[in-house]
C-alpha cells in the first residue's frame, strides 16, 4: 500500500503511521506531512502544558517534529508512534527548561487558553444568564486546582486524561515507573477533588 502526500483524506486516525514511517525511511520523506497534521496538535498542546505561551509552544513543536524526523529511523515499532513521538517531546521539554534554569510547574496557563476556548464555546450555546454564571466558575475552578499541582503529577494526568496513554506508556514517554505513575495520578485527582471542594465552598479568596 502507498499513500499520496497531497491526498486531503489522509488525516489523523486514518491509515497506518507504521506504514507511513516505513515509506519515509524508504526514500518518501513528503509522507512525513501527513505524520505532522496528525500528531502536530497534542505536540503543541504538550507545549502548551511546559512553555504556557503559543509562541515558544510553536517553536517547541517545530523542534520536536525536526527531531523526530531526524531520527525517525530509529522507530522500531514497538510501542505506538505517537508515544515514541511524546517520548521525544517531553524529553525536549524537560531539557529546555533546564537550559533556560526556569523549571515550573505544569499546570498553569497551558490548560487555562483550553478552557478559556470551552467556556467562549458554551457562552455561544447557553441561553440563560445563570448557565453562564456556572460554566465561568467552573472553568476557573479547575484553572485554580490544575495550576497548583506539582510536576510530577501534571504531567501524568495530562498524559492520562487527555492524551489517553496507557501507564504502560506514560512509563515509556516520562520513564516513571507505573506504580509510580499510578500514585501520581491518584494523588492528583485526590488533590483535584480537594481543591475544587475548597472552591466550591468558597476558601479560595
Amino acid at each position: 500500500m502507498t499513500l499520496d502526500a497531497n491526498d486531503e483524506s489522509v488525516g489523523e486516525g486514518s491509515g497506518d503511521d507504521q506504514l507511513i514511517v516505513d515509506q519515509i525511511v524508504s526514500g518518501r520523506k513528503e509522507l512525513f506531512r501527513i505524520l505532522v497534521q496528525r500528531h502536530e496538535r497534542a505536540v503543541y498542546g504538550m507545549g502548551l502544558s511546559f512553555f504556557r505561551n503559543s509562541d515558544d509552544a510553536a517553536d517547541f513543536t517545530q523542534e520536536v517534529f525536526l527531531k523526530s524526523f531526524r531520527s525517525l529511523g530509529s522507530f522500531q515499532g514497538r510501542s505506538r508512534f505517537s508515544t515514541w513521538l511524546y517520548r521525544i517531546a517531553y524529553n525536549t521539554a524537560v531539557n529546555s527548561m533546564r537550559r533556560q534554569k526556569e523549571y515550573r510547574s505544569l499546570a498553569g496557563e497551558a490548560g487555562a487558553e483550553d478552557y478559556d476556548e470551552a467556556d467562549r464555546n458554551f457562552r455561544r450555546s447557553s441561553p440563560t444568564p445563570e448557565q453562564l454564571l456556572l460554566r465561568a466558575a467552573a472553568a476557573e475552578a479547575v484553572r485554580e486546582a490544575l495550576k497548583d499541582l506539582p510536576e510530577r503529577y501534571r504531567i501524568c494526568v495530562d498524559l492520562f486524561f487527555f492524551y489517553d496513554r496507557s501507564y504502560q506508556e506514560i512509563e515509556v514517554i516520562t520513564g516513571y515507573p507505573v506504580n509510580t505513575i499510578k500514585s501520581h495520578v491518584f494523588r492528583a485527582k485526590k488533590l483535584l477533588r480537594e481543591k475544587l471542594e475548597v472552591i466550591a465552598e468558597g476558601g479560595i479568596e
